[in-house]
């Protein structure tokens, strides 16, 4: 069964946008992985939140601010399709990894 990311936001902050962007980025990349994405309205303000089958993956106060999208197609990337190139957004990874040795 594919998996279902929950995109938890806090209506109150006006996250609805930046979750419905996120939510749109992850389909359209993970279109053949992903059962879908849910937006569900955060109950305490501030929060912010993204799972997977409800196993957590992103939680910004936890992480200290929001994912930037490249950073959270790899992490989406390697929990439901390991072997799936992301493109350029593998390129900077890449990169980042050949300055570090």
């Amino acid at each position: 069964m594919k998996p279902t990311i929950t995109i938890t936001y806090c209506p109150k902050c006006g996250w609805l946008l930046r979750s419905s962007y996120l939510a749109s980025e992850l389909l359209t990349t993970f279109a053949d992985e992903l059962n879908g994405v849910l937006l569900k309205p955060a109950e305490k303000a501030g929060e912010f939140r993204i799972s997977i089958d409800n196993e957590p993956l992103v939680d910004r106060k936890t992480d200290g601010g929001f994912p930037e999208i490249t950073a959270l197609k790899r992490l989406v990337r390697d929990r439901v399709a390991p072997r799936k190139s992301l493109g350029h957004a593998d390129r900077g990874n890449r990169e980042t990894d050949a300055e570090k040795k």
